[in-house]
C-alpha cells in the first residue's frame, strides 16, 4: 500500500516538473490581462448592482453579501476555486492548473484592489453605467467573458466550474455545455431564494448568455473558417483548380457511393466566407453533380503552428 501511494505522489511530481518545461511567458503576460479584465467586468459593472457572474464567480459573489465583512470576494475566488483545480490536477495536467491558478490569482488581486484600493466607489452602483440593470448585464457579461475566452484560449481557465464539468458531466451521461447550464440554472435560483427577488437573478441570466457567447467568440474566432467536403467523381481536377484559385491544398479521400456503389472521391477543402461562392462556381464548371456540404471550422492549425 505503501509503495503504491510513493509511486503515485513520484508519478504526480514527475509530471509537474515535466508541466513545468511547458510553461511559456507569452502565456503568462495574456493571463495577467485576462484576470484584469475579467476584475474590471465583475467589479465595475456586477457586483455593484449585485448581479451575479455565472459558476464558481457568481457562488463567490453571492457568499460576499450574505457573510460577514471580512469574506471578501476576492478572498472567496482564491478558497473556492484553489481545491477544485487541484481536485482537477490528474485529469487536468500541471500546466492548465497553475495557467489557471494564476489567472485567478490576478483575478482575485485586481477585484481586490478595484473594491479597496484604487479611488473607484462599486458600493451601490456602476461607475460607468449607473444603475441601470440591462446596461451592467451586457457590458459586464461582454467584459467578463473577454477575460475568461482569453484563459482558455491561453491554456487555463478562470472559473472552477470549467474543471467541475470536466470532471462530472460525463459519469452522469450530460455534456460539458450542459452541467454548466444546470449548475447556473441552481446558482440563480438559490440567489433568488436568499434575496428574496427575482428581477437581479434574471438579469444575471442575460449576463451568462451575452459572456458564454463572447467566450465562444474569443475561444473559437469571429471569422471562422468552413471545410468544404465535395463528394465527386472529379477530385484531381477539382484539387488542382482550387489550389491554384486559393493557393492552398486540400485531401482527397477514395470513397464508395452508399446508393450507387459507384467509385466516388471526397475533396477535403478549407476556404473563408468570402471564398465560398467562387468555391461553388469552380466545382460547378468541372463537375455539376458534384455534392458539396459546408461546415464551419473554428480553428486551423498548420504543422508551421506547432
Amino acid at each position: 500500500m505503501k509503495k503504491r501511494r510513493s509511486e503515485k505522489i513520484r508519478q504526480t511530481v514527475a509530471a509537474v516538473k515535466k508541466g513545468l518545461k511547458e510553461l511559456r511567458p507569452l502565456n503568462f503576460a495574456m493571463l495577467t490581462a485576462a484576470g484584469i479584465i475579467n476584475a474590471f467586468g465583475v467589479t465595475m459593472f456586477l457586483f455593484p448592482v449585485k448581479l451575479y457572474d455565472s459558476g464558481v464567480s457568481g457562488v463567490s459573489m453571492l457568499l460576499d453579501q450574505v457573510t460577514p465583512p471580512g469574506l471578501t470576494l476576492s478572498l472567496f475566488l482564491l478558497l473556492l476555486n484553489a481545491p477544485i483545480f487541484l481536485f482537477g490536477l490528474k485529469k487536468q495536467g500541471a500546466v492548465f492548473t497553475i495557467y489557471s491558478m494564476f489567472a485567478i490569482s490576478i483575478y482575485s488581486l485586481m477585484s481586490y484592489l478595484i473594491m479597496n484600493v484604487l479611488p473607484v466607489d462599486v458600493s451601490f452602483f456602476s461607475p460607468l453605467a449607473g444603475r441601470d440593470l440591462l446596461l451592467c448585464a451586457i457590458f459586464g457579461g461582454v467584459i467578463s467573458g473577454v477575460g475568461s475566452g482569453l484563459t482558455i484560449r491561453f491554456g487555463g481557465a478562470i472559473d472552477g466550474i470549467d474543471v467541475l464539468s470536466v470532471v462530472f458531466a460525463k459519469p452522469i451521461g450530460i455534456s460539458l455545455g450542459t452541467f454548466v447550464m444546470i449548475f447556473n440554472a441552481c446558482l440563480y435560483i438559490v440567489c433568488g431564494c436568499v434575496i428574496h427577488s427575482w428581477i437581479l437573478p434574471l438579469y444575471s441570466i442575460v449576463t451568462y448568455y451575452v459572456g458564454s457567447q463572447t467566450v465562444d467568440f474569443i475561444v473559437e474566432g469571429f471569422d471562422r473558417a468552413k471545410c468544404a467536403m465535395i463528394v465527386t467523381t472529379q477530385a484531381d481536377a477539382l484539387s488542382r483548380a482550387l489550389s491554384g484559385e486559393f493557393r492552398s491544398g486540400g485531401t482527397i479521400v477514395n470513397a464508395i457511393g452508399g446508393y450507387s456503389r459507384a467509385n466516388k472521391q471526397i475533396l477535403y477543402f478549407i476556404v473563408n466566407r468570402f471564398q465560398i461562392h467562387k468555391l461553388r462556381t469552380i466545382v460547378r464548371a468541372i463537375d455539376a453533380d458534384a455534392f458539396i456540404s459546408l461546415h464551419e471550422v473554428t480553428d486551423v492549425f498548420r504543422k508551421s503552428d506547432a
